[in-house]
């Protein structure tokens, strides 16, 4: 399965179908990420930086922060790392067990596998691609093997994406803010690319039935699509009339 394949996969949702209520949850969500980086800016900071200040050389893989981030109330966790070309870092985002709505069950496949369990299960949401300036290029999913984590299928991780919140200041309010409201102002495309990650997995399985396909190092990133927030801000707008 090539990159442009996965690209394709997930197209730019529609947004005239979603609610008004919804469309003022973006629209709030991409004013504050605006002042987000008003706030950096004028510090001449940027959300990734204020992620990396004080940890010292930044290496290939390594988490940062050291320990990732978790917020002990809502169960949303996060970390930045880097390891792909064309970026200079991404954030990966999660929920845990605790903060799941309740009935959220993993796939029938997580039957005895050693996968995380319990209050220790979580579930990967979507990767916020960053450029060296501190600004997003793309979002993407990942395989299981990636991130170590318990697979949900795509309709129970949609249903956790308004659950992510990062309410505290460590290691900095506005990044944390910042990633909060990403996912607010991006929700269509990360269900576009929750939906395009099974459906390209199941091909997958299809066609490479000898393999485990949730460890297949092969199959790394499942679905992917560019993002602009000044255009996605627009196109709320427009949608609201």
């Amino acid at each position: 399965m090539k990159d442009a394949e996965l690209m394709r996969s997930a197209a730019k949702p529609d947004l005239s179908g979603l609610t008004r209520e919804r469309l003022e949850r973006m629209r709030a969500a991409g004013e504050e990420i605006a002042e987000c980086h008003r706030v950096l800016r004028r510090g001449g900071l940027n959300v990734v930086g204020e992620v990396l200040k004080g940890q010292g050389q930044f290496v290939k893989l390594n988490h940062y922060p050291k320990g990732d981030v978790y917020d002990r109330d809502s169960h949303s966790q996060y970390y930045y790392h880097a390891h792909r070309e064309a970026e200079h870092g991404h954030f990966h985002t999660f929920l845990r067990a605790k903060g799941m709505p309740e009935g959220m069950a993993p796939v029938p496949e997580a039957h005895g596998r050693d996968w995380p369990k319990g209050d220790k299960a979580l579930s990967h949401i979507v990767a916020i691609s960053m450029d060296k300036k501190g600004f997003p290029l793309r979002l993407f999913t990942t395989n299981r093997w990636v991130t170590g984590e318990t697979w949900y299928p795509a309709g129970a991780v949609t249903e956790m994406i308004d659950r992510f919140e990062i309410d505290h200041a460590y290691p900095s309010w506005p990044t944390n803010r910042w990633i909060t409201a990403m996912l607010r102002l991006f929700r269509p495309q990360i269900v576009a690319l929750l939906q395009a990650r099974d459906r390209n997995l199941a091909e997958w399985a299809a066609a490479h039935s000898d393999r485990d396909v949730w460890d297949d190092r092969e199959l790394e990133v499942l679905s992917e699509i560019e993002i602009d927030v000044a255009e996605q801000r627009a196109r709320v707008d427009s949608a609201l009339g």
